[in-house]
């Protein structure tokens, strides 16, 4: 042993270490092993018993619980208060930030005017109702749009076809003498009036999110085959939201954009309460439909009422505090908890009078009272930021809870669809107004007006007959809503999987310009021309694969790339119409997935296809300009003028979904 060794030993002896025999599996039979000793026989017999032992308590449990195999219903469905200002599901569920409210404006109106018609020649006044809907947009998406269309940008351009109606709806009100006279007046501007600053966060936001994206290059520097169809020099600032009144533009500075955090809790649909305060008498049935509740949830929610509170309806005055969860089975929420307050007059307090709630196997039992709070003046809902819907499917939502017909929500979304992409969520405070006619006898009712407000942008459109019959709807412009090019020329408009603008290449890992945007989708999935045009390509062409291009008027050119197949017919020098068949979604060329590259060219120069402002495809012609602005002194003086006293619209069942 030499020196080295010898001194690691000692130094192991006085450690306390020892040199011992080695493992064995030699022992006595029957006796627990003893010092180095193994047993293999006791081992696999000591883990069997503890196995059987996990296996016998978990099916005591399991039969102890009844076959359940959740158990949350006492604890968080049914709210039992934990303290008093807290209940299960306030510590389950908190933060470290306060969850906002927003006010849920819900208004639907009947409004009054003297109308003038000629008969047989003859000047006729009469009142003419008028239904007037003001709301927010849902921030939570229930039952009530479950079953709707699925979004399709194609089939929207059936709906927004011009109607031929020679008996076009009478908005003509009369002045005068009579009630409903739209004075205008005007006088100059002084010349020492200066605007305010008007730059909201939002639209400073807006602003530097679309100048990256759109007008800056690699390095900063805008790439030589960037360029706005509408502004080839510099950004026009005032499509943007950052002009102010006078013509003033602002300098947005100090700005920091960054992504939010999202927590956990956000990961799916979460938790949020609606409250509802019945501003006349009201079945509860009603106001429970046009809230998100099924019949079948109805039948049982009455049936476990029947003894706590038999009245079917709800006097003035009365609230409705609603929480609503996450369904198993659905993307939509469904109602956790329904609680009933009554108000008494005489201590001016909500009374709190019957909770019913949902449990775990979908049954609606009673409940507790969930934990007290101030109940506010006007209907609020809590934002959960999980729960925004798209604004398409916001806009269902809000229409079937205000009564508004199938059909007219159908054109309502088409002729936004060319200015607002439809599948961003809303922001809370988004909203709408509609103007209709009152239902006839055969429950017929015509679309006279809509707003959309998303963010701080308001979009208007009226209703206008033309001297040859035909109804449309124009912007204060003149201008219709429909544009001349689609923005996602395919079946289901498709996944948004690139953007344009520079990006690090996915083939090739070098930073390009991606000259169009690539649109998700299966393979096979039909593809449409943009807008009316001449076929100049329908070939391979390189990295496209199979690709179309289809020039159209005024310099503008679309492209289809990555195709599968092209339809019948197709090839160069073939007219097309907007929304026909030109092919079939695939991923020929250089490419990663099914998908469709569309692109969109102004003058020979690419520009974004989802934000590039597109011309009009209808304008009003001069001959109608003065009609038409009497048009919008009318709608404007109905959506202004105090609702009539002795007609308010009853809540009735959502429309129809035909």
């Amino acid at each position: 042993m030499n020196p080295a060794q010898r001194n690691r030993t000692l130094a192991l002896v006085r450690a306390g270490f020892e040199d011992g025999p080695a493992l064995t599996v030699a022992s006595t039979d029957g006796e627990i092993p003893q010092g180095r000793e193994l047993s293999f026989a006791w081992l696999t017999g000591t883990v069997m018993t503890g196995l059987t032992s996990v296996m016998l308590m978990g099916a005591a449990l399991y039969v102890s619980f009844q076959g359940q195999d959740t158990f949350s219903t006492a604890y968080e469905a049914l709210q039992i208060v934990t303290s008093d200002h807290e209940s299960a599901t306030d510590l389950i569920s908190k933060t470290n930030r306060v969850r906002p409210t927003t006010v849920a404006k819900s208004e639907l109106e009947i409004v009054e005017a003297s109308i003038r018609e000629t008969v047989d020649g003859r000047d006729l006044i009469k009142k003419q109702p008028f239904v007037r809907i003001r709301a927010t947009l849902a921030t939570a998406a229930t039952a009530l749009s479950e079953d709707i269309p699925a979004y399709d940008p194609q089939a929207m351009i059936d709906s927004t076809q011009p109607i031929v109606a020679p008996d076009d709806a009478n908005t003509n009100i009369y002045g005068a003498e009579v009630e409903g006279e739209v004075s205008i007046s005007s006088s100059p501007l002084p010349v020492s009036f200066v605007p305010p600053r008007s730059v909201s966060d939002q639209g400073a936001e807006a602003y530097v999110r679309q100048t990256l994206e759109n007008f800056f290059g690699e390095g900063g520097n805008a790439g030589p085959d960037v360029a706005l169809g509408y502004a080839p020099d510099a950004p026009a600032v005032e499509d943007l939201g950052i002009v102010e009144p006078g013509g003033m533009t602002s300098v947005v500075e100090n700005l920091t954009v960054m992504p939010k955090k999202t927590t956990a809790t956000e990961a799916g649909l979460g938790r949020t309460e609606r409250i509802i305060t019945v501003k006349e008498p009201s079945k509860i049935e009603d106001l429970l439909l046009k809230n998100g509740f099924t019949d079948k949830m109805i039948e049982a929610i009455s049936a476990t009422l029947t003894n706590v509170y038999p009245s079917t309806t709800l006097p003035t005055g009365a609230r409705l505090r609603i929480l609503f969860g996450a369904s198993r089975t659905s993307d939509v929420l469904i109602p956790y908890r329904l609680s009933i307050y009554v108000h008494d007059d005489a201590s001016n307090t909500d009374q709190h009078a019957a909770t019913v709630a949902l449990t775990d196997r979908g049954a609606y039992v009673l409940g507790l009272a969930p934990s007290e709070i101030a109940f506010p003046e006007e209907d609020t809902e809590e934002v959960n930021v999980s729960n925004l819907p798209s604004v398409y499917r916001a806009i269902w939502e809000t229409a079937r809870k205000h009564d508004i017909h199938d059909d007219i929500t159908k054109r309502i979304v088409a002729m936004f669809a060319y200015d607002v992409d439809l599948t961003k969520k809303i922001a809370a405070g988004d909203s709408i107004e509609v103007l209709q006619t009152e239902k006839d006898a055969e429950g017929h009712q015509d679309l006279l007006y809509v707003a959309l407000k998303l963010g701080s942008t308001v979009r208007q459109l009226y209703r206008f007959r033309t001297n040859d019959g035909t109804v449309d709807f124009y912007d204060p412009e003149g201008e219709t809503g429909k544009r001349f090019l689609t923005r996602r020329p395919l079946q289901g408009g498709g996944r948004l999987a690139s953007r344009f603008g520079y990006r690090v290449h996915p083939i090739f890992k070098s930073r390009r310009l991606h000259t169009g945007v690539d649109l998700a989708a299966p393979r096979g999935t039909p593809i449409y021309a943009s807008g009316d045009g001449v076929v100049e390509k329908a070939q391979w062409v390189s990295g496209y694969g199979r690709y179309i291009e289809i020039k159209h008027v005024n310099g503008y050119e679309t492209g289809y790339g990555h195709q599968s197949a092209f339809a019948d017919g197709i090839k160069p020098g073939v007219k097309v119409r907007q929304g026909q068949l030109i092919g079939y979604v695939g991923s020929t060329g250089n490419s990663t997935g099914n998908h469709l590259h569309f692109e969109i060219k102004v003058n020979g120069r690419f520009v974004d296809p989802l934000s590039v402002k597109l011309p009009r495809d209808h304008t009003l012609p001069a001959q109608d300009a003065g009609a038409f602005k009497q048009t919008i002194a009318q709608i404007n003086d109905l959506m202004q003028r105090d609702a009539a006293p002795i007609r308010v619209a009853a809540a009735s069942a959502p429309a129809s979904n035909g």
